[in-house]
């Protein structure tokens, strides 16, 4: 399943959703997780009710399970949430690969609930991906 992360430095989850620099998506199986991509934003970042600098982050992130924040606002949340995407406010700075393992850890074993739903909303979308990749493979 694929996970983004919001982030400034792209080794930790240190950024607000609409503040981030940078959007890192790392993919994470119950053997272990590999980097997929990163996508760097510029410009005006800071709050200024500009919701049209929501839209890139929102490209990038879909097709995701989670993303995890520093903090997101409560239009920025609702956006997510339609892309079907679960955001995880992280409640301090904790690094990327701290979460990586984790959520490869609760893989193994019985996910939460909410987890499993992230799960079995992304499977039809990832297996039709991955056909894709084998049929032109």
């Amino acid at each position: 399943m694929k996970i983004a992360f919001a982030t400034q430095d792209k080794l930790h989850v240190d950024a607000h959703f609409g503040w981030a620099k940078s959007i890192v998506i790392f993919d994470v199986t119950a053997e272990g997780y590999a980097f997929v991509e990163a996508f760097d934003f510029g410009g005006k970042l800071e709050e200024d009710g500009d919701e049209d600098k929501l839209a890139p982050k929102l490209d990038a992130i879909r097709g995701c399970a989670i993303l995890y924040v520093a903090a997101i606002g409560g239009s920025g949340a609702a956006r997510v949430v339609a892309l079907k995407v679960h955001p995880v406010k992280v409640p301090q700075l904790e690094p990327i690969e701290d979460i990586l393992i984790k959520l490869r850890d609760v893989l193994k074993g019985t996910p939460p609930p909410w987890l499993r739903k992230a799960l079995t909303r992304n499977v039809r979308s990832f297996d039709l991906a991955e056909d894709d990749e084998v049929s032109h493979g």
